[in-house]
């Protein structure tokens, strides 16, 4: 910028007009008031230099103290702009004038993801490819997609919201006041399946009953997916697919277990196909 006003101010002393200049320099129309008051600074002081503020100087928000700040941030960007006041010595809301204001820098918070290690990652890696394959075989609307949740039978409260209004905590009514939690809440394990043709009713395993293959064949199996190449495909070739979960197979060897499970969906029959990945 101080090159442009000097350029603007040397062109005004060799005689030329505002418009002039700021064709000569490409100074669009909307900086006029720029040419203008370049121009009226020099007529006032002989120079293009801000005048002087009147006020009190800068003494914290100092480049020095800008540099620090930011040196630092960039060292570890997990700083606390409490503990940077306190270490330099300075009012928090100086820094926070620095590190938003000068820095253009924002606060953002951590996020909670699942973590992924190498073997994960291959496992995942192989399982897509697989289920790709799987469905240009079947296509995605043959397909029986089953998944298992674990429900807990407790009161869902939020810490940060979840208010009474009262005068004193003494008068407030003590069902109200407290969030009961036990060491081993009642559950129930809710398994349910969707396709493109619907949905499948739920069921729901209670709390004590071990989920092995036995267990999974009675109660979801027999009852549930065996009947869906009629009631649901139309008596067609459909794609089983369970979630990653072991606990149908817990109590057998693999092998046994899928065999088992694949006699009583009538693979040779009806072409059903069950895919655990």
């Amino acid at each position: 910028m101080e090159r442009q006003q000097s350029a603007i101010i040397e062109l005004f002393v060799n005689g030329k007009r505002q418009c002039d200049i700021m064709r000569s320099l490409n100074i669009p129309k909307e900086r006029r008031k720029f040419v203008t008051s370049t121009i009226q600074r020099y007529l006032e002081t002989g120079s293009v230099k801000d005048k002087s503020r009147s006020g009190l100087p800068i003494t914290v928000t100092t480049t020095r103290m800008k540099k620090i700040i930011r040196d630092r941030i960039r060292r570890n960007p997990r700083r606390s702009m409490r503990k940077l006041s306190s270490e330099l010595k300075i009012l928090r809301t100086s820094v926070h004038r620095i590190v938003k204001s000068s820095l253009g820098l924002s606060s953002y918070k951590r996020r909670n993801v699942h973590y992924l290690s190498t073997a994960i990652r291959q496992k995942r890696l192989l399982c897509s490819k697989k289920l790709f394959s799987r469905l240009a075989e079947y296509g995605y609307h043959n397909g029986l997609y089953s998944d298992e949740k674990l429900s807990t039978i407790e009161e869902v409260s939020n810490s940060q919201n979840d208010r009474i209004l009262s005068s004193t905590s003494s008068t407030i009514n003590e069902e109200l006041c407290y969030v009961r939690r036990v060491q081993k809440p009642l559950s129930v394990m809710i398994w349910g399946g969707i396709s493109c043709f619907g949905l499948t009713s739920l069921i729901f395993v209670p709390q004590g009953v071990k989920i092995n293959s036995t267990e999974y064949q009675d109660r979801i199996l027999e009852p549930v997916v065996k009947d869906l190449g009629t009631s649901m495909f139309n008596k067609n070739r459909f794609l089983f697919q369970q979630d990653g979960a072991s606990s149908p197979y817990s109590s057998y060897h693999s092998g046994l277990a899928i065999r088992k499970i694949f006699s009583i969906l009538s693979l040779q029959k009806n072409g059903h196909r069950l895919v655990q990945i």
